[in-house]
């Protein structure tokens, strides 16, 4: 593959990603205006945003990632994107709540479809030496696309409602997706589909058998953890601890700067992979422990502006792990299981940054600390925790990756 494809297929696929990040948090910039005009309740705006989307999206992924393994990549892209962006575009036209989650439960389902694929096919078109800049290029649309989010998708309902700004912010994706069947060829996988297929569960467990592979889970999916309740929670330190509501749009701007550490992440484990593959971790080690500082500073800090500049630091730090972690995956699994390693790298992250630490930081701040530092202390708390899992997750990935990772034709695995 020449060099102008491989940049415009990197290119397609991060602006598929960031328009799928679009999508599926415009609810949350668009929540109270839902609420109001539908008169629903906090409770069904919260559904809407959470469980409607991520279970759905979270145990979608394993069926989907199977499916990609025994279907074309490029279809499987293609459709996804269509159909949230349909989706997306017809709840502007929702005159129900019933109407609004059941067009939510199937963006979840088809953006389930997204990544899998994604992760597969450029794990077998691109140099595995260059596999992790790859993939954090895709992740960094996670972070641009969050912050468009907030920026196009309020910005539309301010000048007009919330239902336009549905409509515009799905429009692309529809208008996209024929543009990549068009643009896209499926690669060649490196490795046959057998005619005999084992089930899915019997290659997950297969997977999970390798050291390296628990690790990796149990480490990022401690690093989502601390990602998803900084999220959840950055607005109710400024509104809570501080008093100072207007940060919390503002804090949306360090998510364009994620975006970066995201792909820097990614340029520096490759680098650090010269001398030993299995180094790539310590990009790991570093989200999980770089970003401790910042954090202590600003969730205790007295003023406000501090507090901002030091968890936004923080965050850079916390999260450029994203690219790295998909990355690291498919060194440990065949090219028939790609997609299906894809996925349950999705569900676990998912399952652990959604289901385990916003609602773990809430009850800390509700039931174990008090007074006006309560949010700060539960949210610490969890990121400590986390780092601590993270680091011991690391280093045993790293003691087992020789022994578990495959070699591939393009690149050996260990180099002297």
């Amino acid at each position: 593959m020449n060099g102008k494809k491989v940049l415009g297929t990197v290119i397609v696929f991060t602006v598929i990603y960031i328009l799928s990040f679009v999508d599926r948090q415009i609810v949350a910039v668009l929540g109270v205006q839902i609420r109001d005009s539908l008169l629903l309740s906090n409770f069904q705006i919260g559904l809407l945003y959470g469980p409607a989307f991520s279970f759905v999206y979270a145990l979608a992924g394993i069926p989907m990632g199977r499916l990609t393994d025994r279907t074309s990549r490029k279809l499987m892209i293609c459709i996804g994107l269509f159909i949230w962006s349909l989706m997306t575009v017809l709840s502007g036209f929702a005159a129900s709540f019933t109407f609004l989650i059941t067009a939510r439960l199937f963006v979840g389902l088809s953006q389930a479809m997204l990544s899998p694929a994604v992760y597969s096919y450029m794990a077998d078109t691109f140099s595995a030496e260059k596999r992790a800049t790859i993939f954090s290029i895709y992740a960094s649309g996670i972070f641009i696309g969050i912050g468009l989010s907030f920026l196009a998708g309020g910005t539309i309902a301010m000048q007009y409602d919330w239902r336009m700004a549905l409509i515009v912010v799905g429009m692309p994706g529809i208008l996209l997706a024929p543009v990549v069947w068009w643009y896209l060829k499926e690669p060649e996988r490196s490795e046959r589909v057998h005619s005999v297929e084992n089930s899915a569960l019997s290659e997950i467990i297969e997977m999970l058998r390798k050291p390296a592979i628990r690790w990796h889970l149990i480490g990022f999916a401690s690093l989502a953890c601390v990602g998803y309740t900084i999220l959840a929670f950055a607005g109710n330190v400024f509104n809570d601890v501080f008093n100072s509501p207007e940060y919390i749009s503002r804090y949306g701007w360090f998510m364009f700067g994620v975006a970066a550490t995201v792909i820097l992440s990614g340029k520096m484990a490759d680098q650090l992979a010269k001398k030993s593959p299995e180094r790539r971790f310590w990009m790991g080690i570093m989200a999980a422990t770089g970003g401790i500082p910042f954090y202590f500073v600003g969730l205790f800090s007295e003023s406000v502006t501090t507090a901002f500049i030091c968890m936004g630091l923080g965050v850079l730090i916390s999260s450029s792990y994203n690219g790295v972690a998909a990355a690291l995956l498919q060194f440990f699994v065949k090219s028939n299981q790609r997609a299906l390693a894809g996925g349950l790298y999705l569900f676990v992250i998912s399952i652990a940054g959604f289901g385990l630490g916003p609602p773990l930081a809430g009850w800390l701040t509700d039931s174990v600390f008090s007074g006006g530092y309560a949010v700060s202390y539960a949210i610490f708390t969890i990121i400590l925790f986390c780092a601590a899992i993270a680091v011991i997750s690391f280093i045993r990935a790293m003691k087992f990756y020789e022994m578990d990772a495959i070699k591939e034709d393009n690149e050996p695995v260990f180099q002297n």
